[in-house]
């Protein structure tokens, strides 16, 4: 806090710099988010794939995605693959993405300049936002790129509130809702998907949220529309459904074997 108090327009500058949505009114630092209705407010979509889970151990982003969405259009996107000397064998699994793709990809620390001015202080969304965000932010204090300080949207959270299903995985929610997109576990594809998912829980917001700070406050505290004992509920009865139907699966082919052993 010394900083701030000691040099208050750079620290202003420095929050700006890094995303954070503030500005002078009446001559006051006021939060931009908390006026801006979410039908003016621009959301940032984001996915990542990385060859590991720390950057403090010298992993990395491969594969970044974004989608900007605005009072429901799609208005822009980026994507890019990333250099990397190497992809753990079960990540290239997962994701598809092999080393010889990465050959002629951008390094690292273009991606990450780009990626900052393609999200400048729009509100970051992402499918459990810690690890997209917290990953990104390290990579640019790696780099000495700043950090991110952008108002943060989880869309798990989001969905826990307003969408009713079994599961809130990002595979799960695409079949819930019959989201058709393909690639699974690409960074482009997972935030095209993530979008639709963010269209979808705006459907379903109380009348009281309004603003942006409204709906970030709703995705954590509000009381989600499945709750635990319901959802345990809700596994168990398609559990006892499966498994009733495999018996009776099992019941039909011994019925079959046992009419052809009459048969023959």
């Amino acid at each position: 806090m010394k900083d701030f108090f000691d040099n208050p327009e750079l620290e202003f500058e420095l929050l700006l710099s890094n995303g954070f949505p503030i500005e002078i009114y009446n001559d006051n630092v006021v939060l931009k988010t908390s006026k801006t209705s979410i039908k003016d407010q621009t959301f940032c979509i984001v996915d990542i794939e990385t060859n590991g889970g720390h950057v403090n151990k010298g992993h990395q982003i491969i594969e970044l995605g974004a989608v900007k969405y605005k009072d429901g259009v799609i208005i822009d996107k980026y994507e890019s693959l990333v250099y990397a000397k190497s992809i753990p064998e079960y990540i290239q699994e997962v994701t598809s993405i092999t080393p010889k793709m990465l050959e002629d990809a951008p390094i690292i620390n273009t991606v990450l300049e780009e990626f900052k001015l393609f999200l400048e202080d729009d509100v970051f969304v992402a499918h459990d936002i810690k690890f997209d965000y917290n990953f990104i932010s390290n990579s640019l204090q790696k780099y000495h790129l700043g950090k991110l300080e952008n108002r943060k949207l989880c869309t798990i959270d989001l969905a826990r509130r307003t969408i009713k299903a079994e599961k809130y995985g990002l595979k799960s929610l695409k079949e819930t809702l019959n989201i058709q997109i393909d690639n699974h576990h690409r960074a482009y594809s997972d935030a095209l998907s993530t979008t639709y998912i963010l269209e979808e829980s705006f459907k379903y917001l109380e009348e009281k949220v309004k603003t942006v700070e409204n709906l970030i406050d709703f995705s954590k505290n509000a009381k989600p529309v499945m709750p635990k004992k319901t959802c345990k509920l809700w596994k168990k009865k398609k559990k006892k459904k499966r498994k009733v139907n495999n018996v009776f699966t099992r019941k039909i082919s011994k019925s079959t074997k046992l009419c052809s052993a009459r048969t023959w």
